[in-house]
């Protein structure tokens, strides 16, 4: 069994929580490179992950704070699905992704860290991605800063004709 090994994200976890809803403020904001948002569509939007698995994990979350799938309207699923195949284009494209972990946890006990705002995750992935680092030295190595991986996606999305 393989296991993808994130314990730099136990800040997330145990550190102090916002209130509100950041999928709900950040469209609202209108500063998509400070909450490293890549793509806006009509229903939903893609961004990353600031406590990210590995570099370049996206989120695709719809405008609508609904926590479970039944309370989206189909234009919404839809557009949502169709953003996971641009953003695994994109990763492939951008960081030479070889593979992707994509996944919805749906309430606390399944792991969702955000119960109340449904949000897909898209994790790309390489072979040999998880070495030592995790394991001996409680470190994870992203090879690129969030601003660069903000900017090479953000490049792609807004000049993809996916949507």
């Amino acid at each position: 069994m393989k296991r993808i090994w994130a314990p730099w994200r136990i800040q997330y976890i145990k550190g102090p929580k916002d209130k509100g809803c950041f999928f709900c403020d950040y469209p609202k904001e209108n500063d998509d490179q400070k909450h490293l948002i890549v793509h806006r569509g009509k229903k939903a939007f893609v961004l990353m992950n600031y406590y990210p698995y590995n570099n370049g994990h996206l989120l695709i979350a719809p405008y609508k704070h609904a926590g479970e799938i039944d309370q989206l309207d189909d234009d919404t699923k839809l557009e949502m699905m169709n953003y996971i195949s641009s953003c695994m284009k994109a990763l492939k494209e951008k960081f030479n992704a070889e593979g992707f972990n994509v996944g919805i946890n749906i309430g606390q006990v399944a792991g969702a860290g955000i119960k109340d705002h449904l949000h897909i995750h898209v994790v790309p992935r390489w072979n040999g991605d998880t070495n030592f680092m995790p394991v001996t030295g409680h470190a994870k190595v992203i090879s690129q800063g969030l601003e660069d991986a903000w900017k090479s996606l953000k490049q792609y999305f807004d000049n993809s004709d996916d949507y």
